[in-house]
Parts: structure tokens; sequence; C-alpha cells
């Protein structure tokens, strides 16, 4: 078994060291991540210049792009005839839940692996500052060796939250849907050193649907939350209503 590990925290983040290290117990293991945090990158894909690569030690790459750069790199051109059984993308500091997952680079590389043909987990803990990535790690893997004996249908790819907890304290895992956040707050305005105006994103809205079967809800019952996500985001039982819109011209 050979995994391939990316992130967007960057290729030297305690996250993915560490998930690295614990999966390195079951498989063989190569990280291709990019060289600083890549945050929100989305599914972004590099385009107006050449990707360069950074071999940091055996089997560790740090690649100057996106969390998908990385992944789409490391399949098409990087490891050669040597490609990847799974990708697994994380762990990432900070949340992946409801819209967060629309913007995150972590759910993004767990993507382009899935669009490339492999099995996907994205893997987050719920915490800024993580004080458990060991436990988390630890639950990662149990995923990872789920997944390798009882392998889910091509198309989705998993989204796991973990709580920032001790194991002992988390209560189990739990089947989740995506909930959603209000809007995002505004904008925060400031000055650069010569008085031109600058914009900080503002913060990520509060939680809007939220209620049971949620991974909002899951995460904040001490579950582990696992999403099944899929690259099609045609809503198809709005295809009939479309047909007839076009057709009241």
């Amino acid at each position: 078994m050979h995994i391939l590990i990316s992130n967007d925290d960057g290729y030297d983040s305690r996250g993915i060291r560490i998930l690295a290290r614990r999966l390195g117990e079951v498989a063989e293991v190569t990280v291709v991540a990019p060289t600083r945090d890549r945050s929100a990158a989305s599914n972004s894909l590099t385009l107006d210049r050449p990707l360069r690569v950074t071999r940091v030690e055996e089997r560790l790459y740090a690649v100057d792009g996106t969390p998908t750069d990385c992944v789409h790199l490391a399949v098409t051109g990087l490891l050669g005839a040597r490609e990847p059984d799974m990708v697994v993308a994380g762990i990432n500091n900070g949340a992946n839940l409801g819209d967060d997952v629309l913007y995150s680079g972590t759910v993004a590389a767990a993507m382009e692996g899935r669009f490339l043909g492999f099995p996907a987990i994205a893997v987050s803990v719920c915490s800024w500052q993580p004080r458990h990535l060991e436990d988390a790690a630890r639950i990662a893997r149990r995923q990872v060796e789920r997944l390798i004996r009882k392998p889910m249908p091509s198309e989705i790819i998993l989204n796991v939250n973990i709580p920032d907890k001790p194991l002992a304290e988390i209560r189990g895992e739990r089947a989740t849907r995506l909930g959603s956040r209000h809007r995002a707050e505004p904008m925060v305005e400031s000055a650069d050193p010569h008085g031109r105006p600058v914009y900080w994103v503002g913060a990520a809205g509060p939680e809007q649907d939220a209620g049971d079967g949620t991974d909002f809800h899951a995460i904040g019952e001490n579950f582990v939350s696992i999403t099944p996500l899929q690259v099609d985001l045609t809503r198809h039982q709005s295809l009939g209503e479309i047909s007839g819109w076009l057709g009241g011209e």
C-alpha cells in the first residue's frame, strides 16, 4: 500500500508530519505538500508559471504551489510509475465543516486525488492550535485501515473532522451531512505603512444549520464527523424544473 499525503498548512506542519509517521506504520508514505501555508486555496491550479519542487528528505517534497497542484503533480509526473493507492490530506489545523469545504485546500487535495481515480480522505482537527494531534492521527489511521478493508464507491471523498480531545473523551464516530454557516463577517479595513487601504477577509460566519445529523452537531457532541462528499455538484432533482424554465420562453 502506497499513500500520498498532502495538506494546505505546508510540508513542515506538525499535523502532516504526525500523520505521515502514523500512516507509515501501515503503508509506504510519500508526502507532497506546499512550501507554505495555502489555507483556503480551494481547488486552484497554478497555470501562469511553472512549479518548483524541493526534495526536503526521502519521500518528502515541497512544492511552491497549491494543495491541488501538489496532488496533481505527484500523480501525473513526480512519482512516475509509482502511483499511490490512496490520497490522504491533513491533518489540517482547524475544522472543515459545512461551507468550509468550498474553500478548504485540505478538502481540495483529497478531491483532486479522487478526481484522478484514487480513494481519498481529508482529515481536520477542530482547533487552530490543536493539542491532541497524536490522537487525531490515530483516528485518521483507523479510517485509512477501514477504507483499505472496505473500499467505498469510486465517487466518494471522506471528509473527516476530529474534536481536539484525548481519545478517551471522544464518544465515537458519526456519518454526517454538511451543515451551513451564516454569511461571513464583513471585511476588515486597515492601512499599510504608506496609508493605503488594505482589507482582511472577515471571520467565517456562525453556524446556521447545525442540527442533528450535521457535521457541526457531531463535533459539538464530541463525536468524529465523517461526511461523504462528491465531485459532481449537479442538483439533479432540479433538472426537470430547469427544463420547464427554459421551455417557458
